[in-house]
């Protein structure tokens, strides 16, 4: 409270309780707030205020005037307010020193009439005495309340209380805008106290949590929030009571009276102080953000399932293999979308049937192909008994998920009791309006149950992977059916040759490495030819796919054909290569040819360009002639040598044409070890081909092992499993002809040749113990002897060649062809050819560097084929 003299007495003026009171403006705004902080009237007549009451706002001041009418008493209010010491004060006329003069003879007059026992209240406009520092010339506005007193010696004096009216206006204007921003917020507002009560709330909370304004006075936050959370805001009440630092946007969770739903507040929390600087409590703003929690968690969901996709797009489809695909769907929604997810596939289509896969019932047999769980590997048992990975199994009829297969629409699928999964979406795979399979997404209890945007989320993301497990399902179908037809392609089995050890690999592009690999054109022959000799082929088409398998199909057509007529290796590339040319024009070779005459544009998608290497190898010599187009060069490996690289001049690859093709002819000795191969074999995209080529050199250091393992060194040596290339790769270790096994005869240009030629004919016969053989191959020699003297040219030469058959040659200087007609029943000659096809298991004729070689085949005794009598044959003839 404003102090007060210590020489004032009450007043003697005995109507002084039926006067106005003097102060209403000071006495109304104390009332008014003491009334605001739930203080009685009536009790405020004898409750202390201490600092920090309102008298800390209003600038209050008293001092006292003695009977002489000048200033005997000066409180430090007073000081503060006028800023003149007492000192100085003391013995001033308070008219002289702070009223205008143009007021000094009024104010004299109401001096007399208060020293004269009077009171009065009134405003005084007052101003600073001069000479008070940094007051001078200041003007104010007080309302003075006078109340007389008498002395100790019982004299008549006054005390003066003062107020400073500008400050108490502005006080009156602050509580005015005050008490509307508080009423007419549309946030909820609420003044608490150090003890964390409740003083005050606005309207706008009362209107949320019930009542009227003064019915929440007292609350604390345990009255309106549960217990963990009104705990953790009681904490923060206190810190901010403590500490003085303001919260911005806390977030609290609570209900309000009569509904279940939770709500969410944003508040803004800051400690509130009186005049003096003493803390008296905190104010708390707070905004309901419900409706904006639930739009935020609506964006943040659209913008994780639109991440999720964008994922999905970036991860699934990279592999062209089926579980893969699968497994890149569940690593995407686990856990990011659910906890545990599986998906199963119809046993059908990954057996690569045709007709559309599943039964009208859902219920067919899929084959679980993918599981995945972020709950510590836990088994998905949403749905029924876990399935294992790679086990095959069905849907009951009346299941969700046969449900799901049958219309081709989600379920959802509550969790058991006791279990750990709280719900599941079984979602079909569809692609193309087929039903693929079937994908399982669950979220354990706990976790937020599946809504309407993740249901859509969950058909989108089954659909993108439906699609590219369907896509992978068709390359894989046409990658077999490619790979069957270039299988078919290739030489059956262990191709067997005379003279030679052979032992072949051939390895497709692999599906399995996860980039898109279709089947090549390599290839490679074995091709048996008259007189003992043997063809080694190998060429690579260059593309990849069914076309490159196809044009493989007709060059490897070719090379048998071309290899049957016994033409000259480089003659036969020679061949093939308009052959190549001719598979990309619509004419064949003839248009080829001429379109490639004049200039025009090349249709890149119309070249096939192919690379060969092809050998012909003669058992008895040993020799062996190589022409090559374009491809890598062969490897030989002598006994106790290393191995080298023959130096065949490589040659244009076919299909470009323009360039003849070089032969080289290598004599291989006894045990050598030759290997012919494709680039796959050598060449990746980790390895070039240099270091790749060196490899294959080092791996072939022991060529003396059985030529079956020497493969799988080299197979298992090399980087053979990139899956970029096919891989061919044809081995062949040399075993020439014993020279026991060869009967070789040279006969001068007479008639009696042919009686020789049956001489040594059946002596070799005999002393290779081939009885069952002498009579068909006397009569045959005799033919071809004959023919050849009747027809040929030059010196006869007779040769016998026993190796798994039995092979004989009659050679002469005539280039003129045997040409094999049919005779006519007049007809006296005209069936000797006719004879030799009749008895032989084969016959021809091929052209040599000095003339011509014809020759018959027969089977040896005790195998398979059976030989034909020679007087059967005779008589079929006539």
């Amino acid at each position: 409270m404003s102090e007060i003299p210590a020489k004032s007495t009450e007043s003697e003026d005995p109507s002084e309780g039926a006067r106005p009171r003097p102060a209403d403006g000071l006495a109304s705004a104390v009332g008014g707030a003491l009334a605001a902080d739930g203080v009685r009237s009536g009790d405020a007549m004898w409750q202390s205020s201490p600092p920090g009451s309102i008298y800390d706002y209003i600038k209050v001041a008293s001092f006292s005037i003695g009977p002489d009418g000048l200033v005997d008493q000066w409180s430090l209010r007073a000081e503060h307010l006028f800023g003149i010491p007492a000192d100085r004060a003391v013995g001033m006329d308070p008219i002289e020193a702070f009223i205008d003069p143009r007021h000094h003879e009024r104010g004299m007059r109401k001096m007399a009439e208060i020293l004269d026992g009077r009171e009065w209240t009134g405003v005084v406009p007052f101003r600073m005495p001069k000479g008070v520092e940094g007051e001078r010339g200041h003007e104010g506005l007080a309302e003075v309340y006078v109340m007389p007193t008498r002395t100790e010696d019982g004299e008549k004096a006054a005390v003066c209380i003062v107020v400073d009216v500008r400050t108490l206006r502005s006080i009156e204007t602050d509580l005015a805008a005050s008490q509307a921003i508080f009423s007419q917020s549309p946030f909820g507002f609420l003044l608490i106290d150090t003890d964390l009560r409740v003083r005050r709330v606005n309207q706008r909370f009362a209107s949320i949590f019930g009542g009227d304004v003064d019915d929440h006075r007292g609350k604390g936050v345990h009255d309106y929030l549960q217990r963990g959370e009104a705990d953790r805001v009681a904490a923060t009440l206190r810190r901010v009571l403590e500490t003085g630092s303001s919260i911005t946007d806390m977030h609290v969770t609570g209900f309000v009276p009569g509904s279940d739903e939770r709500r969410h507040w944003s508040v803004n929390l800051y400690r509130v102080h009186s005049g003096s600087g003493r803390p008296i409590g905190i104010a708390w703003l707070g905004i309901d953000i419900t409706a904006r929690r639930a739009a935020a968690r609506e964006a943040a969901a659209a913008r994780r399932n639109l991440a999720l996709l964008n994922e999905a797009g970036a991860r699934i489809g990279n592999s062209l293999d089926l579980e893969t695909t699968a497994r890149q769907l569940l690593d995407v929604v686990v856990p990011g979308f659910c906890d545990l997810a599986t998906v199963d596939l119809y046993q059908g289509l990954l057996a690569g049937d045709e007709t559309p896969p599943g039964l009208a019932d859902g219920s067919a047999e899929l084959r679980r192909v993918a599981f995945a769980s972020a709950v510590s590997d836990a088994p998905f048992a949403g749905t029924g008994v876990p399935v294992a990975v790679g086990a095959v199994h069905h849907y009951p009829f009346n299941s969700p998920c046969a449900d799901a297969l049958r219309t081709a629409r989600p379920q959802t699928v509550p969790g058991e009791d006791g279990g750990l999964v709280q719900s599941t979406l079984a979602v079909p795979m569809v692609a193309h309006d087929t039903v693929v399979g079937l994908v399982q997404f669950a979220r354990t209890k706990g976790s937020e149950p599946f809504g309407d945007r993740d249901r859509d989320l969950a058909v989108e993301l089954a659909a993108r992977a439906a699609v590219c497990i369907d896509n992978a399902r068709l390359y894989r179908r046409e990658h077999e059916r490619a790979l069957i037809l270039q299988r078919s392609l290739l030489p059956p089995g262990d191709p067997e040759a005379s003279g030679l050890d052979i032992a072949c690999r051939y390895l497709p592009g692999n599906v399995n490495t996860g980039r898109p690999s279709e089947v090549g054109g390599d290839w490679f022959d074995v091709i048996e030819l008259p007189g003992h000799r043997t063809a080694l082929v190998v060429g690579d088409v260059m593309g990849r796919g069914l076309r490159a398998a196809v044009a493989m199909g007709e060059l490897r057509t070719a090379v048998r054909t071309l290899a049957q007529l016994d033409l000259e290796p480089a003659e036969v590339l020679s061949q093939l290569d308009e052959i190549a040319r001719g598979l990309g024009a619509p004419g064949g070779v003839q248009q080829a040819t001429r379109a490639a005459r004049r200039p025009r544009e090349a249709d890149l998608s119309e070249v096939y360009l192919a690379t060969c290497v092809y050998a012909v190898y003669d058992s008895v010599t040993r020799r062996c002639t190589f022409a090559n187009a374009g491809h890598l060069p062969p490897v030989l490996v002598e006994p106790g040598e290393q191995a080298l690289m023959l130096d065949v001049p490589p040659g244009m690859p076919l299909g470009v044409g323009g360039e003849p093709f070089e032969e080289v002819e290598v004599e291989l000795p006894e045990g050598a070890l030759l290997a012919l191969y494709t680039d796959g074999l050598v060449e990746s995209r980790d390895h070039p081909l240099d270091e790749g080529l060196q490899a294959f050199v080092s791996a072939l250091a022991d060529p003396t092992q059985p030529l079956e393992d020497v493969c799988d060194h080299v197979l298992n040596t090399l980087d053979t499993h990139h899956g970029e290339d096919d891989i061919a790769l044809l081995m062949a270790r040399v075993q020439g002809l014993p020279t026991e096994s060869v009967g070789d005869w040279t006969l001068p240009r007479e008639p009696r040749s042919v009686g020789r030629a049956r001489e040594y004919a059946r002596a070799q016969l005999l002393a290779w113990d081939m009885e069952p053989l002498v009579d068909t191959t006397e009569l045959l020699v005799s033919e071809l002897v004959t023919n050849a003297l009747r027809y040929g040219e030059g010196e006869i030469r007779l040769r016998l060649l026993l190796d798994r058959t039995l092979v004989c040659e009659v050679w002469d200087s005539g280039l003129v062809q045997p040409r094999r007609r049919r005779a006519r029943d007049t007809d006296e000659g005209g069936r000797g050819l006719q004879l030799v096809g009749l008895l032989s298991a084969a016959w021809g004729s091929r052209r040599t560097p000095r003339g011509k070689t014809v020759w018959f085949e027969l089977p040896l005794p005790g195998g398979d084929t059976s030989l034909t009598d020679p007087a059967e044959a005779l008589l079929s003839l006539f």
